[in-house]
């Protein structure tokens, strides 16, 4: 993951700055909870202003782009947890569990260094794969084997609540289904760049120049006039609240 973010994520913090309806959400998650490990944390962008925050992340390249006044980042890997048994109320996870390689392991060190709960965003990729993007780009679903399915979840936490996060047509953050209505973004090579799942796949040249024509002819218009008149949809983007035993009596 590192060596993958150093990479890509020299204008990573540009593309991918927080949007307020997704932040919104993750702070209900961490209600109640004054001290938060923000794992896998990059740029900051869900970090909550108004908690005690340490973040960690395994690339220098993202810790570097880290705003002036942001919350103290430590280089480390969720596998490897450099703290103390039950150190922080909450530890906040926002997609970067695809990028653990041992995800159990990760799973049981969130768990170990957090009192009350983990509250990761992640993906259901059964049902982002529905998604128009996959018609044009098959390829992307290279990263469909790093996602845990959303089921086992409960296997790993026990008691968990999952609370669907609907993507707004006009959302801010540049992830991979932030451009749902927006296809003409995907033609952007930087706003490519700073999507992890295309950096996975090979030469798309042919993919670009399709989805360009059928934008120019408006049959992506036609083809997906479903989506006109929506201002937010499901692509699966999932958060995970995981509470410990002490948290659920």
């Amino acid at each position: 993951m590192a060596t993958l973010y150093d990479k890509i994520g020299r204008t990573y913090s540009g593309r991918r700055e927080a949007d307020p309806r997704i932040a919104a959400a993750i702070a209900l998650a961490l209600d109640g909870c004054a001290s938060i490990l923000n794992v896998g944390a990059g740029s900051g962008s869900y970090e909550p202003a108004s908690k005690s925050v340490v973040a960690l992340d395994p690339s220098r390249t993202m810790i570097a782009q880290r705003p002036r006044g942001a919350a103290p980042a430590v280089q480390g890997v969720a596998e490897y947890l450099p703290f103390r048994d039950q150190s922080f109320d909450a530890v906040l996870g926002v997609l970067t569990v695809h990028h653990w390689k041992d995800k159990e392991k990760g799973f049981s060190e969130c768990r170990r260094v957090a009192r009350s709960r983990v509250v990761l965003l992640t993906i259901d990729f059964d049902v982002c794969a529905r998604f128009w993007l996959f018609d044009y780009f098959p390829e992307l679903i290279v990263d469909r084997h790093i996602f845990p399915n959303i089921e086992r979840y409960a296997d790993f936490f026990g008691s968990v609540e999952l609370i669907s996060i609907p993507i707004p047509a006009d959302c801010r953050d540049g992830f991979l289904g932030a451009y749902w209505k927006r296809p003409r973004a995907y033609l952007d090579p930087l706003v490519r760049g700073s999507i992890s799942t295309f950096s996975k796949v090979g030469n798309i040249d042919a993919n670009l120049m399709r989805l360009e024509s059928d934008i120019e002819s408006g049959t992506w218009a036609r083809r997906y006039s479903s989506l006109q008149d929506l201002t937010a949809v499901d692509l699966g983007y999932r958060l995970v609240i995981g509470r410990k035993p002490s948290e659920d009596n």
